[in-house]
């Protein structure tokens, strides 16, 4: 059983039913899938777009579900009916997914309680069930084991915001085209006259020079296809074959044309008209131009929708009078403005709106500043006071300290006068020693002692 690889796990989206723009590129032919190192898929953009990815490498490696869903078709993938085999994949298989469930509802956790800090709230306890459910690609209620429901919310989820991709890349460049139609017009307002006049002349110009270019044909005309033959491919023009051109273009051989195979196709187209090195070409406008020529081919030759051009799809599109009648070629974003003036309008509005909220919280910082500032010089008064305080108790201790005399004698420092007695004389002192160890003298009136009774 070849893998089952890209399109069998773009199987997973049920209307998008596309390869490399979402899900693992193709293998090698000819290396066996244990041999073949894990290769990234193009990013969707999506938050979970790793989960996404890893759920489908672990069930690629089952045999049974590999089997499976190469025999589904969408029905069978929107019904439920392909998320119910999840039932009888291995065991080893069913390890790794709850494994990665697992661990997406960590990650998901995690950004929760960042998102929590960043508001300042860092003491709320959390309900996480409650949180988890504005998550819908995976089932909170089960937050250990991936189930069949896991892998149909995936699906639907998935497919859901894919859908949604090209018209979120539309709004965006509809806001980045306003956006600088917005500053052009303010850098004008800050000219003089005679420099407005020159810079408005010079725009001209530019816009003048990215209008010379060779006619752009149609996407998926036969115009266009048979420049590519031609040019790249380096086949005769009078020899094309729709067949052989599919055949050629299908670069994995899985049968179909993706977006990005597709999109490859439109490269001669967009280089007549985008050039890096010119200066009024825009390489934004040109990736939106890309994106417009891939959903024209998509809308007239994609009839089921799945965003995948089959053989047949691909035949029957070249049978058809659009094919070969292109009238006067593919007309370019410039000719298509992407905004209304009152759309530009409103948009500025909101920036104006945005720019005074920024600067009222750039004004409270700036207060905030200045008190912080105020404090902070406050702390450095008090600081040096105290250590001034600490200095002046250092000296008067070192100055009641005793200190030895020029002889090596100590000195004392006077004591209170009034507390301590003054000290005699050294003579004083010994005649008063001398006075205490004398015998008192006889009184001449008084008898004498008679010495035959001592």
């Amino acid at each position: 059983m070849p893998p089952f690889g890209p399109r069998a796990a773009l199987l997973l989206l049920p209307l998008l039913l596309l390869l490399r723009a979402v899900l693992p590129v193709p293998l090698d032919r000819g290396t066996s899938k244990e041999e073949s190192p894990a290769t990234e898929s193009p990013d969707t953009g999506l938050y979970y777009h790793r989960y996404l990815q890893e759920v489908i490498n672990v069930l690629e490696t089952d045999g049974h579900f590999r089997e499976k869903l190469q025999a589904a078709n969408s029905e069978d993938i929107k019904s439920g009916k392909l998320s119910r085999e999840l039932d009888f994949v291995s065991h080893h298989v069913r390890t790794k997914l709850d494994e990665l469930k697992r661990q997406e509802v960590s990650r998901l956790r995690m950004l929760l309680k960042a998102k929590m800090d960043a508001q300042q709230e860092p003491n709320v306890q959390l309900d996480h069930l409650s949180l988890l459910k504005q998550f819908e690609h995976l089932d909170p209620q089960n937050q250990h084991t991936f189930e069949a429901r896991d892998l149909e919310l995936l699906i639907q989820t998935a497919t859901r915001d894919l859908a949604q991709y090209d018209a979120a890349h539309h709004e965006e460049f509809k806001r980045y085209e306003m956006l600088k139609e917005h500053e052009r017009r303010r850098y004008l307002e800050s000219l003089g006259e005679e420099q407005r006049k020159e810079a408005e002349r010079k725009l001209e110009e530019q816009q003048r020079r990215h209008r010379e270019h060779p006619k752009v044909n149609v996407p998926g005309s036969q115009a266009q296809l048979k420049e590519v033959w031609e040019e790249l491919d380096g086949l005769d023009p009078n020899r094309f074959n729709p067949k052989t051109f599919f055949i050629l273009h299908d670069i994995n051989s899985d049968g179909v044309l993706d977006e990005q195979e597709l999109e490859a196709l439109f490269t001669k187209e967009l280089e007549k008209v985008y050039d890096p090195k010119n200066e009024e070409d825009d390489m934004r406008e040109m990736e939106e131009e890309r994106l417009r020529m891939r959903e024209h081919v998509m809308k007239n030759v994609d009839t089921n929708q799945d965003r995948l051009v089959t053989l047949e799809e691909f035949l029957a599109s070249t049978q058809r009078k659009e094919f070969g009648d292109t009238g006067e070629g593919w007309e370019t974003v410039e000719m298509h403005p992407a905004y209304t003036e009152e759309e530009l309008r409103r948009f500025e509005e909101e920036l104006a709106a945005r720019e005074a909220e920024l600067n009222a919280k750039a004004q409270r910082l700036s207060q905030e500043t200045e008190a912080l500032g105020r404090s902070q010089g406050r702390l450095e008064a008090q600081k040096r006071e105290l250590q001034q305080m600490e200095q002046r108790k250092q000296q008067q201790q070192g100055h009641n300290a005793a200190a030895p005399g020029p002889e090596g004698q100590l000195k004392f420092q006077p004591q209170n006068t009034e507390d301590a007695p003054v000290p005699a004389p050294v003579g004083d002192q010994k005649n008063a020693a001398a006075s205490e160890n004398k015998v008192p003298e006889q009184s001449p009136n008084l008898p004498q002692p008679d010495s035959q009774h001592l």
